[in-house]
Formats: C-alpha cells, structure tokens, sequence
C-alpha cells in the first residue's frame, strides 16, 4: 500500500486530531499546575524540620517514583470503583494521576533548586528580621525558580507525552482519537506520523516559552 498522508484530511480525520490534541493540552494544563503546587509543597516538606512531615513526603516520593504511571491510572480508574465504589469519570482520574506522578518529580526539582542557593541568602534574610517563611518566599524561591525552569521544561515536556497513556482509561485525547481513526482506515503509518508532529508541535512551544522566561528572569536578575 502507497503512502498517502492525505488521508489525515480525509473523512473529518484531522478535525478529530485537533480535538483530541484540544482534550491532550487541556488536561496536561490541569495536571501541570497540580504537580507543581503540589511537588512545591512535598519539595519543602521533604526539607522540613518535623520528622513526620519529611517521612510523609518521602514515602510519597517512593510510591510515585517507584510504580509506573499506567498502573497509577489503573487504580485510580478502574481499581477505586470496583474496590472501594469510588467512581471517578476519566478525565479526573487522568488529572489526578498525571498531576501526582509528575509532583514528584517536580518536588525533587524544588528541592534541588532550594538547597543549591547558598544558606548565606538564609542567614541575611534572618538578620534583616525576616521570619524563616518570609525569606523563603521573599529571597531563597525567586533564586530557585531560575535554577528551576530547564529541568522543569523537560518535566512538562514528560507530561505532555506520558498523557498519551490517558487513553488506556478511555479519555478522548490524541492518541485515543487517532487509534480510534487508524481502527477504521488501517492507515497506521500516516496517522501516527501526523499524531507524532502534533506531540512535537506542542512540546517545541513549550520548550521556546520556557526558554524565553528563563533568559527574561536571567535579565531581570542581573539588574537586580
């Protein structure tokens, strides 16, 4: 069989693409900002001074680094509604679980990113009569955001991608709605070609956007 990439245009087939690749950057949108709230939180609570807190968010750490992200979805899906009755549509499902695999992650990242400022910055913020909280958030997090937007760009990049595993609980995003278009057409190579340049089309915006906000933070730091 001839290849022909013009059968993505055909029968609707692109529109189907473009409304999945919608559901796909929506959804990792959402599942974007819970894992960088919540990977802010367990980051800072892995460094707290309360044992149990630091236990807590380590053992958070082991289980989500430690399973993989398609057993997570599972659970989260299909295993609380049939074990515990707790019925969560798709989409939730898919957010939760995107959002708090990739947290922690991100929570490694904050770590990271906190600890390599010098603990000098500390030591004066404290001095000027600055609560512990007050520095943080006022001198140590503005540093360490800088440090943090490259691996942070490569872990959003990661969960753009890892959302393809969505449609294994029936979210209509890009994947679902292509293999739900090769299903009909049989046409495996066109369209996953055409599915593989709207992942890269995605992830190359992302890539450039942070890219930018880090050398305008690296400016705005210099006049500082």
């Amino acid at each position: 069989m001839a290849l022909d990439f013009m059968v993505i245009f055909e029968d609707n087939n692109f529109s189907a693409l473009l409304e999945g690749l919608w559901v796909t950057v929506s959804m990792t949108f959402m599942a974007l900002i819970l894992s960088v709230v919540l990977g802010l939180f367990i980051g800072l609570g892995r460094m707290s001074k309360q044992k149990w807190i630091s236990l807590l968010c380590s053992w958070y750490l082991a289980w989500f680094r430690g399973t993989p992200l398609l057993v997570q979805l599972m659970i989260l899906y299909y295993g609380l509604a049939i074990g515990l009755q707790v019925n969560l549509s798709a989409s939730v499902a898919g957010v939760l679980g995107l959002g708090m695999y990739s947290a922690a992650y991100v929570s490694e990242i904050v770590r990271g990113a906190i600890q390599s400022i010098d603990k000098g910055q500390m030591e004066a913020g404290r001095s000027l009569g600055m609560s512990h909280g007050k520095t943080m958030v006022k001198v140590i997090l503005p540093q360490a955001v800088r440090r943090m937007l490259p691996p942070l760009c490569n872990e959003f990049i990661a969960l753009t991608k890892n959302s393809s595993l969505l449609s294994v609980i029936t979210v209509s995003e890009l994947m679902r709605a292509g293999n739900l278009i090769v299903s009909n057409n049989f046409r495996y190579f066109e369209i996953y070609i055409g599915i593989a340049v709207l992942y890269f089309l995605v992830n190359y915006s992302i890539s450039v956007g942070i890219g930018r906000l880090e050398h305008k933070l690296s400016v705005e730091g210099r006049r500082a």
